[in-house]
């Protein structure tokens, strides 16, 4: 019985309504608390970086206040420049909170090497997708007399003959010398 009537006592109501109002207290001062450490409603607006040397993007960004963390080296992309930016995230124009981190991709040096594969002794229609497929061009296409009618004899790259294992790197140019069928 008494614990009835400790509910419906004035002590309990003014206990529950002090509880209630030290909830509020701490979830408002909470939410303040939130909204001053994560500059609720400023953003910075992510400038484009693409086709910029990375001394030039660590300087836009630290005056930004964003940091970088550059992802990977794509593929070679000759419309770029060496060691500049191909990609960015998050994009251009994109609002973010200050120190946020844009990841970038930059163009590497050059083309990267690959290895030749073995194609002396097979047909030329055996071996240009496969020097294609690869990221080789075929260049100037040479007839030296052999018994093989367009049979791979030799591939050269700027005169120089080729050899299975040789690195050359991609989108290079490969000269074919082939058999034209005569002794």
């Amino acid at each position: 019985m008494s614990f009835l009537r400790f509910v419906k006592s004035k002590a309990f109501f003014t206990q529950i309504l002090i509880a209630i109002v030290a909830l509020v207290v701490i979830v408002f001062l909470t939410l303040q608390w939130l909204d001053y450490t994560t500059n609720h409603g400023e953003f910075i607006k992510v400038p484009d970086l693409t086709g910029q040397s990375l001394s030039t993007v660590e300087t836009e960004l630290d005056r930004a206040d964003l940091t970088m963390e550059i992802q990977d080296s794509a593929n070679f992309n000759p419309d770029y420049p060496r060691f500049s930016v191909i990609e960015q995230y998050p994009l251009a124009g994109t609002q973010v909170k200050e120190n946020r981190k844009i990841y970038l991709t930059l163009n590497p040096s050059g083309y990267r090497k690959m290895e030749i594969p073995n194609v002396v002794r097979r047909t030329f229609r055996q071996a240009k997708p496969t020097l294609e497929t690869l990221g080789f061009q075929i260049g100037s296409i040479t007839y030296v007399d052999d018994i093989g009618k367009d049979e791979v004899i030799a591939i050269k790259h700027k005169g120089k003959t080729l050899e299975q294992g040789d690195l050359l790197a991609l989108n290079s140019k490969i000269d074919v010398v082939l058999g034209n069928g005569n002794r």
